[in-house]
């Protein structure tokens, strides 16, 4: 009889371990996150003289459509439309320079996250890839990562985004 006793007192503990290592809330509606387009900062030496500003346009628009269908597929997300986005930063793409004014302009869309991405050129073939998530509510940071990239040309902005979102947000690390 005392064996019986032992062995229900091992499952209840083994149990009680298993279901602490689960997510609290495996089954919770996606988080509302507004993901602003990317941003360039350009530390180049031929900045604002030298490339195509209209091709640099075209890859971060290639960025920013990225991340959303990664982020959206996932499942952990529900994407906000930022397209009517108002305030200082949104349309010229100069969110980054605001510190944190991202945050309220999410939560006027509805997002309970704001997501920041932001590529920064340190050569013509030399990048560097960074996003912030904040919350919308308090502006406090959430998660910020960057990448260690340090080579490719600005067709390879994506790749690198991609890398660091799954990563370190999609698989948690």
């Amino acid at each position: 009889m005392k064996t019986n006793i032992f062995q229900r007192r091992l499952f209840a503990a083994c149990a009680i371990a298993l279901f602490a290592t689960l997510p609290a809330r495996a089954d919770s509606a996606p988080v509302k996150l507004a993901l602003f387009d990317f941003e360039l900062k350009d530390f180049s030496g031929g900045a604002g003289i030298a490339g195509d500003p209209a091709a640099d346009l075209r890859h971060l628009d290639d960025v920013t459509s990225m991340a959303r269908q990664l982020i959206a597929a996932s499942g952990r997300y529900a994407l906000v439309d930022v397209a009517g986005a108002h305030g200082e930063g949104v349309k010229d793409r100069s969110l980054r320079e605001c510190h944190g004014c991202e945050a309220p302009i999410a939560e006027k869309l509805g997002a309970d996250q704001s997501f920041l991405g932001i590529v920064t050129r340190i050569t013509r073939t030399d990048y560097v890839v960074s996003f912030v998530i904040r919350d919308a509510h308090t502006g406090a940071i959430i998660l910020t990562r960057t990448s260690d990239l340090r080579i490719g040309a600005d067709y390879s902005w994506d790749r690198g985004a991609r890398a660091l979102i799954r990563d370190h947000l999609l698989d948690g690390s």
